[in-house]
């Protein structure tokens, strides 16, 4: 087969327009299961070209910027695998929730408005149909170009062509929270648009200092010529604080708590999962493989800068009610993690890093899964209204249960040897550099896992132990659209936890060749 990856990147994008008008014509039915078969296709045809080894694809671009290519090899198979693996799946989950948001929005619109809806005429009944259609519609158009976004920016080959997929995957959440976020959506749309859009911008000014003095854009020819001396420094910290915005690192991590409690679940999950890996994709390829001597320079920064977003997002994570606020501040802790794997400077520490990424979309997308089943059957997102609710909702629950333990890093969830792989590498370089500061950032790492611990477990306890609340008696199960994705990617974090080398043994070998130890 020819032009796998080319189709994998684009045919979401090109169909997203076929997407909406099924959602339109034929409602969400058909709009959900063409995006899912879609999203099937382009996932299953890229996981085998995986088994070739490195895979590439370029074709003829623009002589300014260089060639347009697509690689696959050990570092990006398995950000791409999991990006379409949890999109495929979100697509499912999606239907439900987003039928059930736009109703209420529908609602809410016509009650200011002072219609009437709900046990009236047969022209109120259809104008709500018409509105759900056409925002499903819009919604899996939105969806499509999202992944597409995350997946192109994890295949380019080139500085200009990572950057435009970088700016294309935010587009559509700026406007999912837009159009179907909570409370102050608009609002918190812009500080989303603002926040992630200074930090592309900042990163392209990297970029642009790296092509322009290299004679060159594209990643191969930047590792075959080298880049000025002059502008080392320059390029790698520029490239550091806009992949640091991306992942919403400490002190640069103000616009993720508003963003996730404002955003629609669905896109929380795939934001989480997914897009924020990506920023850990590109410490890999642009700052380890391109800028090799500043990484050293760097890592040890990296290091710490990682404990602290570990340490401050479990601590903040400790004290929120809010069930989506507690997510986010753990996604920042959990972020902090990679980093710290980043900054090891060992090939077992960046393996950890890179596998810490999987654990985290696996776990952290079957939590926000848990938020979403939760408010849909539920109607509260405050942990406090919360209790006993693993008897009403018993695959839910365990279906938490397996990401909590795979976000905790405990077996057999692919959390375990995600975490144990990076600490390992941590303390490996802070022996073989006798560095006291590594050795004490390694020992305040194993403290924030106790913090991870302590807040997840404590989530769990209120939300599904203890005490039922009487006006939860009735509560029941989410319907097979939300249960059904849960179920896999719980089966997908065991299988890969009790058999890392899915992952592993791509990932080991690429990293021992990029830093030799």
């Amino acid at each position: 087969m020819q032009f796998i990856l080319l189709q994998a990147v684009f045919l979401p994008l090109l169909l997203s327009p076929v997407a909406y008008l099924l959602g339109k014509k034929f409602g969400p039915n058909m709009s959900a299961w063409f995006s899912f078969g879609l999203l099937l296709y382009c996932t299953t045809i890229m996981i085998t070209s995986v088994f070739s080894g490195t895979y590439e694809e370029h074709y003829r671009w623009t002589q300014l910027f260089g060639e347009f290519g697509l690689l696959l090899d050990g570092l990006a198979s398995p950000f791409a695998i999991i990006i379409y693996v949890v999109s495929t799946v979100m697509v499912l989950f999606s239907k439900p929730y987003m039928i059930a948001k736009i109703t209420l929005q529908f609602e809410e619109r016509a009650n200011s408005q002072k219609q009437l809806i709900g046990g009236g005429t047969m022209i109120e009944s259809s104008s709500l149909k018409n509105y759900v259609n056409n925002q499903i519609g819009a919604y899996f158009a939105l969806f499509l170009v999202m992944a597409m976004g995350m997946l192109g920016t994890v295949l380019a080959t080139n500085l200009i062509e990572f950057y435009v997929f970088f700016e294309v995957m935010l587009i559509p959440a700026f406007f999912m929270i837009a159009f179907w976020g909570y409370e102050a959506k608009r609002r918190v749309a812009l500080l989303f648009f603002f926040w992630t859009h200074v930090g592309a911008v900042i990163l392209l000014l990297g970029f642009l200092a790296i092509g322009l003095n290299a004679g060159s854009f594209n990643f191969a020819d930047i590792k075959e010529h080298g880049i000025p001396q002059n502008i080392l420094a320059l390029a790698a910290v520029g490239i550091i604080i806009g992949l640091g915005v991306k992942m919403a690192a400490f002190v640069v991590h103000i616009w993720l708590p508003h963003v996730y409690r404002a955003a629609p679940t669905p896109l929380n999950a795939l934001s989480s999962g997914a897009m924020l890996g990506v920023g850990a994709y590109g410490f890999f390829r642009l700052l380890i493989m391109l800028l090799p001597g500043e990484y050293s320079h760097f890592a040890l920064f990296l290091n710490l800068w990682g404990l602290a977003t570990m340490m401050y997002g479990g601590i903040m994570a400790l004290v929120q009610d809010d069930i989506r606020k507690l997510f986010a501040y753990s996604s920042i802790s959990q972020m902090g993690y990679i980093i710290f794997g980043i900054g090891s400077a060992s090939a077992l520490g960046l393996s950890g890093a890179e596998m810490m990424f999987v654990s985290h979309s696996l776990g952290k997308v079957l939590l926000f899964m848990m938020v979403g089943a939760i408010v849909l059957q539920v109607g509260t997102r405050s942990i406090t209204k919360m209790g006993g609710l693993a008897g009403k909702m018993p695959i839910t629950a365990v279906c938490a249960m397996i990401g909590a333990l795979t976000i905790m890093g405990v077996p057999p969830t692919s959390g375990f040897m995600a975490e144990w792989t990076m600490f390992y590498g941590v303390l490996q370089t802070a022996i073989q550099q006798g560095s006291t500061i590594r050795m004490i950032a390694f020992g305040l790492g194993l403290v924030a896992t106790v913090i991870t611990m302590a807040y997840v477990l404590w989530m769990i306890k209120r939300v599904f132990f203890g005490k039922l609340p009487e006006n939860l008696e009735n509560t029941k199960e989410a319907n097979w659209y939300v249960t059904g994705p849960m179920m896999v990617l719980a089966g997908f974090t065991v299988v890969i936890g009790i058999y890392p080398d899915i992952f592993f043994n791509q990932i080991v070998p690429f990293m021992k060749g990029l830093v030799g130890v």
